[in-house]
């Protein structure tokens, strides 16, 4: 009886907090956490010509390629993470980081670990990360902030700091105006000299090294002009009232602390060298980094676009929007195609804008060709089940649909998003080609998220032969071998048209009149969310 009576106090207090809790978060979670903390500005590097990248790339050409920048595509996610590792590694004045996800895992401590070595030897690192996925992620990046030579602030926090997942969603349930707002964005930047863009996150899946699943992204290697104009954005964000220091949220991290996490850290990476790990090999190797420096491996120069929204893209105060500058550019380029437009994009929910858009193309008699996930190999089911409200419209408009399969027939070509990790594979690069005369490469995916709500970067080039490149991997990624490409077909009884996923396995042609998922649950799950009224989420 008395152990009852405990249980139901127990139960009563946790109520009482929970309830409690619940008022303080609504209270707080209206205001942006940290606004008042006392937060100096700074830029990035104005003088890079000074640094072994700067003397490399910034004055490349002399005044005839003052327009020009140079550029090389990364596919393969371990030679992403080598050329972070690498670049870190040279990198002798400033390093300003910016990422949606920046996970505690192998390859984020590896790069943590060159960051904390960065910063003994006096550069001075940046990093800013959304916080829109780094619930319980104070230990790293508070202990990071910990370092006199390492600032880190973080975008559009939430009040509750805390690695419960109720807590942290009753917040956003409370505050979903201001919280639902994210900074997608991912740069990298050294001395302001060389850069990575694109859309990969920092998490063993999007370096292809995770056993359990990987995803196939696009880094872009930047040198020349282009990266002060992307360190403009870089310092946009980090300046930005939004862009809020976590030790206002965190507290100052005591250096007891801060030296147990760096232990940790050395330790994870001294395992990797124990076991011979492939990946730190590929990282020691000094490769793609010393081919580009060499000039071994040659860079594309050619003109090109920072596109980018500003941090107040959908600012969460006053609704007053001052400017949604990623969209607007991306439909202007694609509007300019006169015969072919091809999207990889992996949640593509295009909206009665992006329908407009295909429609005025078709009309034209533009190619549209559209490879995304499909149910088996997507790593979002939500934003699949946003896509299948267009799929018979965007095929009765003609643009013809490829959806990527986990495990692919044929082999990984050389230089595709595919590595050969034979983990289930899916996609997360985003790049549209247009014309094959010139080629989008960024965060922005094609849907309403990327659209209205989070901020984007990316970059528009002028190159036929990196157009060439990206719809290349498109028509592999299209080929039956390796994606179920979607048709209509007529139903008995003057019924819809059905959709049919034709495809080939060993060679010879399949045809599947229901939708290819890996698990029954997967399809019930997705089928039940396309119920829901959510594609201005998606």
């Amino acid at each position: 009886m008395r152990t009852s009576g405990l249980l139901r106090g127990a139960r009563r207090w946790l109520r009482v907090a929970a309830v409690s809790l619940a008022l303080a978060l609504c209270g707080c979670a209206t205001q942006l956490p940290g606004a008042d903390f006392p937060k100096p500005p700074s830029y990035a590097l104005s003088q890079p010509a000074g640094t072994l990248l700067g003397n490399q790339y910034y004055n490349h050409g002399g005044a005839q390629a003052a327009d020009r920048s140079g550029f090389k595509v990364l596919p393969r996610g371990l030679d992403g993470l080598a050329m972070r590792a690498q670049l870190i590694a040279v990198a002798e004045k400033t390093i300003d980081v910016q990422y949606y996800i920046f996970d505690e895992d192998q390859t984020g401590h590896l790069l943590v670990d060159g960051l904390l070595r960065a910063a003994d030897r006096g550069v001075r690192v940046r990093v800013l990360i959304d916080d829109g996925d780094a619930a319980g992620r104070d230990a790293l990046i508070g202990s990071l902030d910990a370092h006199p030579n390492i600032e880190v602030r973080v975008f559009n926090p939430f009040s509750y700091r805390g690695s419960l997942k109720i807590l942290r969603g009753l917040e956003f349930a409370f505050n979903a105006a201001r919280l639902d707002y994210r900074m997608h964005n991912k740069l990298f930047v050294v001395d302001n000299a060389a850069a990575l863009a694109g859309g990969r996150n920092v998490a063993n899946e999007y370096f292809q090294v995770s056993p359990q699943y990987q995803l196939g992204d696009y880094d872009v290697f930047a040198a020349g002009p282009i990266v002060a104009r992307l360190s403009r954005t870089f310092d946009e964000f980090w300046n930005s009232r939004l862009a809020i220091p976590v030790e206002a949220l965190h507290g100052p991290t005591p250096e007891t602390e801060f030296q147990a996490y760096r232990d940790r850290i050395r330790q994870d990476v001294a395992k990797m060298e124990a076991t011979r790990s492939d990946v730190l090999g590929r990282v020691r190797s000094g490769e793609p980094l010393h081919a580009l420096l060499s000039g071994a491996t040659p860079l594309t120069w050619a003109h090109a676009e920072v596109v980018y929204d500003p941090p107040e893209k959908l600012p969460p105060v006053n609704g007053n929007s001052i400017g949604k500058l990623m969209p607007p550019n991306i439909a202007k380029a694609a509007a300019g195609v006169r015969g072919e437009l091809l999207m990889i994009t992996p949640y593509f929910v295009p909206g009665d804008e992006g329908m407009a858009l295909f429609q005025l193309l078709r009309d034209r008699g533009v190619r549209i060709g559209v490879v995304t996930n499909s149910l088996e190999s997507t790593n979002e089911a939500i934003a699949h089940s946003g896509y299948v409200h267009y799929r018979a419209a965007l095929l009765q408009e003609g643009v013809a649909l490829h959806e990527l399969r986990a495990h692919p027939d044929g082999p990984p070509a050389p230089g595709s998003l595919r590595s050969q990790n034979p983990a289930p594979f899916g996609l997360h690069g985003k790049a549209f080609v247009f014309d094959r005369r010139r080629v989008y490469l960024g965060s922005m995916n094609f849907d309403q998220r990327s659209m209205h709500i989070n901020t984007e970067l990316g970059l528009l080039i002028d190159s036929a032969e990196l157009a060439r490149q990206v719809a290349g991997e498109f028509e592999v990624m299209a080929d039956r071998a390796n994606s179920y490409t979607l048709a209509l077909e007529p139903s008995p009884g003057g019924a819809p048209d059905h959709i049919v996923w034709r495809t080939s396995r060993q060679g010879q042609p399949v045809e599947l009149a229901e939708e290819p998922s890996s698990s029954l649950w997967r399809r019930l799950n997705a089928g039940l969310l396309s119920l829901l009224s959510l594609d201005g989420e998606l």
